[in-house]
């Protein structure tokens, strides 16, 4: 072992933390090592990219911890033939997690500066399957919709209306739910034909989902 360099010992850790921390399922973890970290964050954090914790990307927004991102996957189910919508694109890191899993990923964030960022950065790494766009995320992508899974990488009060409608019967949604400020916690909603399955997951903290598309100087 003594031969291994100190990046596959951080990525060893980083499997070994997310099994610890009880992710089991397997294609999950595969996407998870597979997803080069120190692609989505800033310079000034490479060191830190695979640490179990959030870290600071432009425009005042986070990157998820590791295991909050693998969880979320995991409870979204994803599946080969699946159609996701990502809201809160980030710096790309959760959609090119989801482009492992799903047939076709397209993700949406309220900050031009993120989305042209990591448009072009999933686009350099080779992520075909991941269209990124720019606007409203509590508007959905009505013309691209039905989908059969909605990740949220932002914390609503209430779950977004035109999201749900958006989602296919039998679909799921996997979002953090609660007050700015206040108590959060991951919800897994499924929608079936009789009403919405709702489960309340892990304790959370996450930025805010805000309506519109941001202003920026």
């Amino acid at each position: 072992m003594a031969d291994i360099k100190a990046d596959d010992e951080e990525r060893m850790e980083f499997q070994l933390t997310l099994r610890r921390r009880g992710i089991s399922d397997q294609a999950v973890l595969r996407a998870m090592d597979a997803v080069p970290r120190e692609h989505f964050v800033t310079a000034d954090f490479a060191e830190s990219a695979y640490a179990d914790q959030a870290l600071p990307i432009a425009c005042g927004q986070t990157i998820s911890q590791p295991y909050v991102v693998a969880y979320m996957t995991e409870q979204l189910e994803v599946r080969p033939e699946h159609k996701v919508l990502e809201v809160g694109t980030g710096s790309g890191y959760q959609a090119a997690i989801l482009s492992q899993l799903a047939r076709e990923v397209i993700s949406i964030e309220r900050y031009r500066t993120l989305a042209d960022a990591a448009r072009d950065r999933l686009k350099t790494l080779g992520y075909a399957n991941v269209t990124v766009r720019t606007g409203d995320g509590m508007a959905g992508a009505a013309d691209e919709a039905p989908f059969d899974r909605i990740i949220i990488t932002a914390a609503a009060e209430d779950v977004p209306e035109a999201l749900l409608d958006q989602l296919a019967e039998e679909g799921k949604m996997v979002l953090p739910l609660g007050p700015r400020g206040g108590t959060q916690h991951i919800v897994k909603l499924t929608k079936t034909a009789d009403g919405l399955l709702r489960q309340h997951l892990i304790a959370v903290r996450f930025v805010p989902l805000l309506h519109g598309q941001a202003r920026e100087l």
